[in-house]
């Protein structure tokens, strides 16, 4: 008779006979669920469908034409006897091989002595024999003849099992038989009859949680032909799968920037993260770290998608390209909208798409109040949103790589949630951050892999930033090789290392402005270098006031402030408007379809950076861009304004030119200081060149006395760190800063601090 083995795995269970340890059995019972447990069965009901027996409810007692047909061929003679039961089942069960009928001969002779030993008589015996032959003859005669092959049959029994169930399974176990019994509700009444787990043994994995409600043989049954359905409707399956966030140890943004290889190697699956952050760990640093992910994504050179507050909802041509007709049913529907999603550059990733689109839907369907109209509008939604990014996510997909969707703010509707499920399925990995603890989410997924922290803040927009990808020469790559080694993660740097850089404005209190006012920015919090690419802390601040009235001490301190790489602007505006600009009347021809024609302006006549170094002129176009990108200025995008933008920034003044040509990244940045005394306003053209300067990393500090509406008036959200430090002042004239105040540099900060030494 073959004895039972313990399970490495539940895989254990579709190893053939002879490559398992000692040739054992398994007879386990399963009294809980995970999803691993959920896809075991899946693939153990097939085959008990196949090689074995499902039972579903009791095994049923022999009928009364039953046991007179088993009267009839073979009399009521019976005898415990290994002998008599073989040459009973020969004439019972002809199909038998000589050593299958050995092996049911001795475990039934086995489990009847068991049952003497217990205090059973012979009737008892003899009763329980012509049970078991019956139910061989009526309920098992298909896997009798299979007992101790290769392929080990299968016998799969869901419910509570009686004592001479119970007793028959094991014959069977002990002739060659796997068996899993479905406890649903726990093991109580199986103890009744087993107490020292002789006949079988409790399945114990990590992560078990009871049987959800309505679980059975049959939902698996059903939820195996829906799938079916589905690839018959989207044809053959993808050759691979999404192994979704199991890879993932808490660690948060961190994880999403491991490698597919650091995930996983198993080429059958893409590791993709599925994450929700509610929440922000520390507010001071949240944007920086949010800034620091973004661009390490980027430079993993992986398609990254950053998505706002809404998934803009398809427009009336997007949806008119969707073909729809009447539809007889679901099936019919979803199978005939999914030829709709066309990824022509790659077949299996179409096959994703159209698996994903189909499972999503059909699960959208079992909800309440769904009809077919609605969920054919999901359906059109669904395709019109994976036309519209497919090429930012999926442009030249291959395995393994992963795009990122990054959705900043809450979802707020059914339509959002349902495409960020379908998203979740394919190679990509999802990231949703809801800073604001308070704002609401409409997504609901258990798959959702969810990280909450204490702290609230509200952000409207993801710090990122635009930039195109450049291909660097040998010698490029060579240079930071060098880097690497003498200049990376050694807090030093050489002149002129980094080409590119982002400004990160910092919060911070009025006295500090002078503490870190004539620092090199690579002492300042926040700093960091990702890449090729240097955050600069700058200092975007409005001063209100004067500290108690004392104008002299007021014009002092703003000398201090004056060192050789700062502009001073003393009167407003700084720009007249109706002052001649050479570049006004060509910019409109600079700017199509929401980006700038850099070849067009780099060749043209009144482009007046030419004399530059490459990489200043890189980022001074970069700014540009993304001054207008982000809306900042008022009026962009609804009345031109976008065309003023691009006049002022391409006619920078001279000063203000060579400030930004010296500039180097990692070392102190140039600064504007802006004096604000009078009633006369500040011009349109005087916000964009602040707001261009903040971008490009000078430090910008407005001083108004008088504490009026200023720079703001011309800027969407709010951008400046306004202090209020005294009593308001008006009808002052700025005297001339034209040379740094006498021995400013030796200054320590507890003297500025605490206004020592004026």
């Amino acid at each position: 008779m073959f004895e039972h083995g313990r399970l490495q795995n539940l895989e254990d269970y579709f190893t053939a006979l002879n490559e398992r340890r000692e040739r054992n059995v398994y007879f386990y019972r399963i009294n809980g669920c995970n999803d691993g447990i959920r896809s075991f069965l899946e693939t153990y009901y097939e085959a008990a469908r196949r090689t074995g027996v499902v039972i579903e409810g009791r095994i049923p007692n022999p009928e009364e034409k039953h046991l007179s047909y088993y009267e009839e061929v073979m009399g009521l003679e019976f005898q415990m006897d290994e002998g008599f039961v073989e040459r009973s089942l020969k004439k019972w069960l002809p199909r038998m091989k000589d050593d299958q009928r050995k092996r049911v001969a001795s475990a039934v002779c086995s489990t009847l002595a068991d049952m003497r030993r217990s205090g059973k008589n012979d009737h008892m015996l003899k009763n329980a024999y012509i049970k078991f032959m019956c139910w061989f003859y009526y309920k098992f005669e298909r896997i009798v003849n299979r007992l101790g092959e290769n392929e080990v049959p299968k016998i799969l029994y869901e419910g509570a099992v009686s004592g001479y169930e119970l007793k028959f399974l094991s014959v069977l176990s002990k002739a060659g038989s796997d068996i899993v019994l479905l406890q649903y509700k726990g093991d109580g009444a199986y103890r009744a009859l087993d107490q020292a787990d002789a006949l079988s043994l409790e399945l114990r994995l990590p992560g078990m949680t009871a049987f959800p409600e309505g679980f059975c043989i049959r939902s698996i049954r059903e939820e195996m032909e829906k799938r079916q359905n589905r690839e018959r409707l989207c044809g053959s399956g993808p050759a691979v799968a999404n192994c979704t966030n199991a890879w993932m140890e808490g660690g948060g943004l961190a994880e999403l920037l491991k490698s597919g290889s650091e995930r996983g190697n198993d080429s059958r699956f893409f590791c993709n993260a599925y994450l929700r952050i509610s929440g922000v760990e520390d507010k001071a640093s949240c944007l920086n770290e949010l800034y620091q992910f973004y661009l390490a994504l980027k430079a993993q050179k992986r398609k990254v998608l950053v998505l706002e507050h809404v998934i803009p909802a398809p427009s009336a041509e997007e949806i008119g390209a969707v073909p729809r007709k009447q539809y007889r049913d679901s099936g019919q529907m979803l199978g005939e909208l999914a030829q709709e999603i066309r990824y022509t550059a790659g077949a299996e990733l179409q096959k994703l798409m159209r698996k994903a689109f189909i499972d999503v839907l059909t699960e959208e369907e079992g909800t309440p109040g769904m009809n077919l109209n609605r969920l054919l509008n999901h359906a059109v939604y669904l395709i019109c949103w994976l036309r519209r990014y497919t090429p930012e996510l999926f442009e030249n997909w291959k395995m393994p790589q992963l795009g990122c969707l990054i959705h900043l703010g809450g979802l707020k509707n059914g339509k959002e949630a349902m495409f960020i499920k379908l998203l979740s399925r394919l190679p990509v990995d999802v990231l949703l951050l809801k800073p604001d603890r308070d704002a609401a989410c409409c997504l609901e997924d258990r798959k959702l892999y969810e990280i909450h922290y204490e702290k609230s803040l509200p952000v409207e927009h993801f710090p990122k930033e635009e930039q195109d990808i450049r291909m660097g020469t040998a010698a490029y790559h060579a240079e930071r090789e060098l880097d690497e080694v003498m200049y990376q993660d050694s807090g030093l740097y050489r002149n002129q290392q980094y080409d590119r850089a982002v400004s990160v404005s910092l919060q911070t209190m009025y006295e500090e402005i002078a503490i870190l006012w004539d620092q090199e920015v690579k002492y300042r919090p926040n700093f960091a270098v990702n890449g090729p690419v240097v955050s600069i802390p700058v200092i975007f601040a409005k001063v209100s006031g004067v500290r108690d009235g004392q104008i002299n001490r007021y014009w002092s301190e703003i000398h201090t402030l004056v060192t050789q790489d700062t502009f001073v602007i003393r009167q407003a505006p700084y720009i007249d408007p109706s002052a001649p600009n050479p570049v006004k009347t060509y910019a409109a021809g600079f700017f199509k379809n929401g980006k700038l024609k850099r070849k067009e302006i780099r060749e043209h006549a009144c482009y007046p950076y030419g004399f530059l170094r490459e990489e200043m002129q890189e980022h001074i176009l970069d700014k540009l861009q993304l001054l207008i990108d982000r809306k900042i200025i008022r009026g962009t995008y609804e009345n031109g304004t976008e065309y003023t933008i691009i006049a002022v920034v391409l006619n920078l003044a001279k000063e203000i030119v060579r400030l930004l040509q010296r500039f180097d990244f990692t070392k102190k940045n140039p600064k504007l200081i802006y004096i604000h005394t009078t009633e006369r306003m500040i011009s349109l053209e005087d916000s964009i060149l602040t707001a261009f300067l903040n971008l490009a990393g000078f430090d910008v500090v407005f001083f108004v006395p008088t504490g009026y509406q200023s720079i703001e008036r011309h800027f969407n959200r709010e951008l400046l760190e306004e202090h209020q430090i005294g009593e308001y002042v008006y009808d002052l004239q700025a005297p001339s800063f034209g040379a740094p105040a006498p021995g400013h540099t030796k200054r320590s900060w507890r003297e500025i601090l605490f206004k020592r030494g004026n």
